[in-house]
């Protein structure tokens, strides 16, 4: 075990992918620049030359297709988008096609495609830059999402993308390219699908994904000494760990969601959805939903301190149902 930074992790796993396996690509827009990706790709392109890693032009609908053309063609292509954002106008190639080719030919096609979506919250990067969409393609059929918030999960989560026969949406938050933790030096894997309990409590189950879980333990942390609180990492949104989420709840009997997206339609309406048809005879009080407002990312750094939730948001809403 090594302490690296969540991009460290990232930039390692990326070199150790390419050279491990001939089918491994990287494509996508600016990846081998800085102000796209940070240091993720660092050496990349020196290492494994233009074949291995593909910088593309501005047109995330092509570039899309092309990637799941390399998929179906045998490639396990990592396809990179550096903000989420224009991940809308590749909706047809994701929806329409990468999910869907499985099924349509009776699982004689796979698409070991890996969709590299990265979110670019704050720095006053506004409405267009800065949205988390993870909920939206966890609603898509046929399309798994991973949502890492550490660097150990970022390397076993991106494996575990790459390796899947069919795709994999791994998202990633540039918040968390600095927080740092222990990742073994080779290969591995997280099973998709699994949450994790990363703090143990027994008054409430805090149910956070990406960098909300960090806020989560930073809120649990400070109300430690009067409140006993449980962290659960989602890890894994689609398919989501409910075993393991009812498991925490029957036991603390009141859960807060804290989402990095908006509440609307969002995975902390799903999860709470689920919480209440399975185990409704088992909670003590309402669940409580922490996400952003229904409102586009201000621009203003005063407003996005408004906007994006902290710990004292997800206190106020664990001592509400307290």
């Amino acid at each position: 075990m090594r302490t690296l930074t969540y991009a460290q992790a990232l930039n390692e796993t990326l070199h150790q992918l390419i050279e491990d396996d001939e089918r491994v690509i990287l494509i996508g827009q600016g990846v081998n620049s800085p102000w796209y990706v940070g240091t993720t790709t660092k050496g990349l392109l020196d290492r494994f030359g233009e074949e291995r890693l593909i910088d593309t032009p501005i047109s995330e609908n092509a570039v899309t297709g092309i990637a799941v053309g390399y998929a179906i063609a045998g490639m396990r292509p990592i396809l990179e988008h550096p903000r989420m954002d224009f991940m809308y106008l590749a909706m047809d190639q994701i929806a329409n096609h990468a999910a869907n080719w499985y099924f349509m030919f009776g699982g004689r096609v796979n698409v070991p495609l890996t969709i590299w979506g990265i979110i670019n919250r704050g720095g006053e990067q506004a409405a267009q830059h800065s949205q988390a969409l993870h909920s939206l393609f966890t609603h898509i059929p046929g399309l798994k999402v991973v949502m890492p918030s550490t660097p150990y999960d970022a390397k076993g989560l991106l494996v575990a993308a790459v390796r899947d026969d069919n795709p994999v949406l791994f998202v990633d938050d540039r918040w968390l390219y600095e927080i740092e933790g222990d990742v073994p030096e080779k290969l591995f894997t997280v099973p998709i699908g699994k949450a994790s309990v990363i703090r143990e409590g027994t008054d409430v189950s805090v149910i956070a994904n990406s960098y909300m879980v960090h806020v989560a333990l930073k809120a649990a942390q400070t109300i430690s000494d009067e409140i006993s609180v449980e962290v659960i990492d989602l890890r894994s949104l689609k398919p989501l760990d409910t075993d393991l989420l009812f498991e925490s709840v029957r036991k603390t009997k009141r859960a807060v969601v804290a989402d990095a997206s908006w509440k609307t339609c969002g995975i902390s309406a799903e999860i709470s959805s689920l919480l209440s048809e399975n185990l409704f005879g088992s909670l003590k009080a309402p669940i409580k939903r922490v996400a952003l407002p229904d409102i586009p990312a201000p621009a203003g750094t005063v407003l996005e301190k408004a906007y994006y939730p902290d710990a004292k948001t997800i206190i106020s809403s664990i001592k509400e149902i307290l």
